[in-house]
């Protein structure tokens, strides 16, 4: 919790329950029709840094009962472990009026007094994520934030203008952040162009490469889950690590993180795969790639491939990135798009010589380097961002 501070005039602390409605009843939409459109949003689709990953369209009546109801720009905080801790939480920046989304997540509707943008900040700050850990409730692998803990948790309020100008003063700060990124995403185009003059379009397969099936160059499984986690939470809290959708979405080409893990009952119904197996997710967010660093178990929504002798597994990865849109177009329009094994094994991949393959790899592996010496970099602006939201709360900002 934030200790008491000499707050400037006209701050004050209050709970974090008196500056906002926590959990609003789904019957303010009790009176919509079944086949309202909804925005969804699941645990993994929600980021560590507030991104959502994807956005699901759904039926109001197919959400109503079994998940938890917000509205746009609530905010949601997610109160299961690890995902609170790992800082799981965002603000519905929605393409619909009203969401539903995990049950999994706490929302919070600011009053007038409170702008969402100050009370997401405040509990993305580590020092809240900590008071909420010491906390939870439950059993160890299930332990949750209470609602209560809004009750006793107690925020600085400065007037709305303040609000605004420190949540200025932080966004501007978090674009370092976001150059930062950016210059990954330059390394990323960098290596794409390199692709391309190593081995033409790879989907027109312009250099005139040998022409295999997808299934035919490596080993092709679905994930396994024979239960889904939110309906038996004994399948949790164990030591193996579960990936999901989000997660390779989020991993930049390498799966480094994890937020849930199986237990010994959850590894029974699932499987694992071994360190260096390429991750394709096939629904919500389709044809999204990522290596695993380490071994890990994942649901049938994301596909594992093992490449034969003569193929690089970085070389598909970069491959399957060009045929992205190609495959979302070929997914069949439904609530969530996704495609199927069926699809990926009959896909046609050029396959160049195992010497061109291993140089660029070896490029690959450079920026790779590169990335993470950039990461560490990373690290330190995430450092002073952190000291400078613990400055913002405490009212040392703004005079």
């Amino acid at each position: 919790m934030l200790k008491k501070v000499d707050l400037p005039l006209e701050w004050k602390f209050k709970p974090v329950s008196e500056v906002c409605d926590i959990n609003p009843r789904k019957n303010e939409v009790k009176n919509y029709s079944d086949s309202e459109k909804i925005t969804f949003l699941s645990m993994e689709s929600v980021g560590e840094n507030g991104e959502i990953y994807s956005q699901e369209i759904k039926d109001l009546g197919e959400v109503f009962k079994g998940y938890t109801y917000f509205k746009k720009n609530d905010v949601l905080f997610a109160k299961i472990t690890p995902c609170m801790e790992n800082g799981k939480g965002t603000i519905a920046k929605i393409g619909t009026d009203i969401g539903f989304g995990s049950t999994e997540f706490h929302i919070l509707r600011t009053y007038e007094n409170v702008i969402p943008e100050w009370v997401y900040r405040f509990l993305a700050l580590d020092y809240t994520r900590k008071y909420a850990e010491q906390n939870m409730t439950g059993s160890a692998g299930q332990k949750r934030v209470p609602k209560t803990f809004f009750d006793k948790l107690k925020i600085p309020v400065p007037p709305l203008k303040t609000q605004k100008k420190i949540i200025e003063i932080l966004e501007k700060a978090e674009k370092l952040k976001e150059w930062r990124t950016e210059t990954d995403e330059l390394a990323d185009e960098y290596l794409k162009s390199v692709f391309l003059e190593m081995f033409g379009d790879p989907v027109k397969n312009s250099k005139e490469w040998d022409i295999f099936k997808f299934g035919d160059v490596g080993k092709l499984e679905r994930g396994k889950s024979k239960h889904r986690p939110r309906n038996a939470p004994e399948l949790l809290g164990g030591s193996y690590p579960l990936i999901q959708t989000g997660e390779v979405a989020g991993s930049g080409g390498y799966i480094k993180n994890y937020t849930q893990t199986y237990s010994e009952i959850g590894l029974k119904q699932s499987r694992m795969w071994a360190k260096g197996t390429l991750c394709i997710t096939i629904a919500a967010n389709i044809a999204k790639t990522g290596i695993l660093t380490f071994d890990a178990c994942f649901p049938d929504s994301i596909v594992g491939f093992t490449p034969k002798k003569h193929v690089k597994v970085e070389y598909v990865q970069h491959w399957i990135s060009f045929l992205q849109k190609i495959l979302e177009d070929s997914a069949p329009e439904s609530a969530q798009k996704n495609i199927n094994l069926k699809i990926l094994s009959n896909l046609e991949i050029p396959i160049p010589p195992l010497e061109l393959q291993e140089k660029f790899v070896e490029i690959s592996e450079k920026l790779n380097q590169l990335k993470t010496y950039q990461s560490q970099s990373k690290q330190e602006i995430n450092n002073l961002f952190n000291t400078l939201m613990q400055k913002a709360f405490k009212g040392e900002l703004v005079c």
